[in-house]
């Protein structure tokens, strides 16, 4: 990202319905897997401000992975050195087995080399450990916020299952979030695009006002833990997978 944009996300994170939702939402599925201890090691690929996995210490050991360096200057000021991995997503400096939680949360989308980042996930991550994975959805939703934080692609949720297939995964949850503000994103991306392409003011990084952000909040983690229903289309997609043990 550029250097700016770490500004913009540092003054809305905090309080924001959608990176506040995204934090309780990925909290609730570890909730609901087991899949994590006070023992466990969480490796957060591509921590950005880190204010997850600093959420994350009350829950479990907690390392930080990232190679910008505006990221790892804040980084410094939240977590130890020991706790600091300052590297990329596709070439992880931990041996195998290392971790017992990964999450990238809107991560892939930022690198190239997506299926190596995968594979350098897999290879980490002990055997029956989880992974938690968020990435934007849908292409039809590409629009001057993707360009700005330098995406090389939206995801359907056949392209993310693809880069966790089953004979590597069990994957635990799979579909798509922010389901219910679509037809408002989507609506507001193509006035954008028509208005003033590459200009647009973005929504993204302005704070609704207090009652709207609250429920747009409880809408997204609500509907982000439904289980039953494949939602055929969404903002963003969740993917929770274990990696399988080898027999």
């Amino acid at each position: 990202m550029n250097a700016d944009e770490y500004s913009n996300l540092g003054r809305v994170e905090r309080e924001h319905w959608y990176y506040a939702g995204k934090r309780e939402l990925v909290c609730k599925w570890f909730e609901r897997t087991g899949g994590i201890s006070r023992e466990s090691l969480l490796l957060d690929c591509g921590a950005g401000t880190g204010l997850f996995a600093e959420m994350m210490r009350s829950v479990c050991r907690v390392r930080v992975l990232d190679d910008h360096a505006e990221s790892l200057a804040i980084l410094r000021t939240r977590f130890t050195s020991d706790e600091i991995v300052e590297g990329s997503a596709t070439a992880i400096p931990l041996p195998a087995n290392a971790v017992d939680c990964v999450t990238a949360l809107d991560v892939l989308e930022h690198i190239a080399d997506d299926r190596g980042a995968a594979a350098e996930i897999l290879r980490v991550l002990r055997p029956g450990g989880e992974v938690v994975i968020t990435v934007p959805a849908m292409m039809s939703l590409w629009g001057y916020w993707d360009e700005a934080l330098h995406h090389h692609r939206r995801y359907n949720a056949r392209e993310l299952q693809a880069l966790f297939p089953d004979a590597a995964w069990e994957t635990l949850h799979l579909n798509y979030t922010n389901v219910a503000v679509f037809p408002a994103v989507w609506a507001v991306r193509r006035w954008q695009r028509w208005r003033n392409p590459g200009t647009a003011s973005r929504m993204e990084d302005m704070m609704p006002p207090a009652w709207l952000n609250t429920m747009l909040q409880w809408l997204f983690v609500r509907l982000g833990l439904v289980r039953g229903v494949k939602f055929p289309f969404g903002v963003s997609l969740l993917l929770v997978a274990r990696k399988r043990v080898s027999r």
